[in-house]
């Protein structure tokens, strides 16, 4: 008879470094570990739990969800996916919407439909995919290729080919155009792993005005930016533009997994059945609490709060960093923020967490800061306070 070890946290590939912290419950925006202590969370799951930690609604609707079909596959419709389906092209720009299980998923689902768009309307070499500066994509083959991030790369090289990255530059951009190759452009209103570069508005509306002129989709990756972050339903209307295609992902399902690309009708007229397939994306249980998610982070009042408290975050952020010598720039919009320290940012994470506040890092010297949505301006002038200190230390 085989011997079982001891199921614990060896068990587990050691893919992450965790912080040494057991979470076990959470309410509003604070989570507790398993010695009862409690954590002020700006974090948000990286951006996924928006609604913070025990949102009746969202309770209300899993539970109601898992009254009802969990999975039937693809080969049938449901309601709970064709009405969210239709939620998201009501608020966009898209005629319609595929699902899948995440982000990288969605990115890895744009890059197929952008190839196969541009060699339908154009030709069979028009096939690049060309990333920015400073993104970050996924880590599956094609998303990983269009990721800047050298230490994630180097290990899995060769990576996908047909796919580059350049400067955060129109210049440079048009020059990758130029030889006629290119399918599509994609990058992040918001670059979060990169350590939370806004892309102006101006750049935004360069880059469309660019891309059209050589024919050229644009995508954007708004799956940790979009969905209220910015203080707007999706981070592009900021800028006044419409992409081609649009990723999302993170906090789609309320901390469920589930991804959407939403395409533009000129790119969905050429996608035909079997191009592109899922077996879980778009069920009806995860579906079901998706389409409370989108309702609630479409609101109004909600998105109004976000944009003001987040204006004021800046102003505070802006304030600590003229006066701590440890801090050297901050930017951000929205609930989505990133703090440069001259030190390690991980020495910040820990210290933070040690003092009861959870953050999370953007690269080797920025600090970035996620909190739920639903955060008021009193608990984020509690959260600042707790870093305050931290940084002064």
């Amino acid at each position: 008879m085989t011997a079982i070890a001891p199921v614990g946290t060896d068990a587990l590939l050691p893919v992450y470094r965790r912080l040494p912290l057991e979470i076990v419950s959470g309410a509003g925006v604070h989570l507790t570990d398993a010695d009862g202590r409690s954590y002020l969370d700006f974090t948000s799951g990286i951006a996924v739990n928006a609604l913070g930690y025990g949102d009746p609604g969202l309770v209300e609707a899993m539970r109601s969800a898992a009254e009802g079909l969990v999975h039937v596959s693809n080969l049938y419709g449901t309601a709970p996916g064709r009405m969210l389906a239709e939620a998201l092209v009501s608020r966009s720009f898209a005629s319609s919407v595929f699902f899948c299980n995440s982000g990288a998923e969605a990115n890895e689902g744009a890059f197929k439909f952008a190839r196969r768009w541009a060699r339908t309307t154009r030709d069979a070499g028009a096939t690049e995919i060309v990333a920015l500066r400073g993104s970050f994509h996924g880590r599956l083959f094609g998303s990983l290729a269009a990721t800047d991030r050298p230490a994630y790369r180097a290990p899995f090289r060769p990576l996908a080919p047909g796919i580059s990255i350049v400067e955060r530059d129109i210049d440079a951009i048009e020059g990758a155009l130029l030889n006629g190759t290119v399918a599509a452009v994609i990058a992040e209103p918001v670059q979060g792993e990169g350590g939370v570069r806004v892309l102006a508005p101006e750049f935004l509306r360069a880059l469309r005005q660019l891309t059209r002129a050589h024919g050229v989709a644009l995508i954007l990756d708004e799956v940790q930016c979009g969905l209220g972050r910015t203080g707007s339903f999706f981070a592009y209307e900021q800028a006044g533009i419409e992409p081609d295609l649009l990723t999302l992902a993170k906090p789609l399902a309320g901390g469920l997994p589930m991804g959407a690309v939403l395409l533009s009708s000129e790119i969905a007229a050429t996608i035909k059945p079997g191009d592109h397939a899922t077996t879980f994306g778009g069920g009806p249980f995860v579906a079901s609490v998706a389409n409370y998610v989108v309702e609630r982070l479409s609101d109004p009042d909600l998105l109004d709060s976000v944009s003001e408290n987040g204006a004021w975050l800046g102003n505070q952020l802006a304030s600590l960093a003229q006066r701590l010598p440890t801090v050297r720039a901050a930017r951000g919009i929205g609930y989505m923020w990133g703090i440069d320290v001259t030190m390690p940012a991980g020495q910040i994470v820990t210290a933070a967490m040690e003092a009861g506040l959870l953050v999370c890092s953007a690269g080797e010297h920025t600090v970035r800061l996620l909190p739920p949505l639903v955060a008021t301006r009193e608990e984020l002038a509690e959260g600042l306070g707790i870093l305050e200190d931290v940084l002064r230390q």
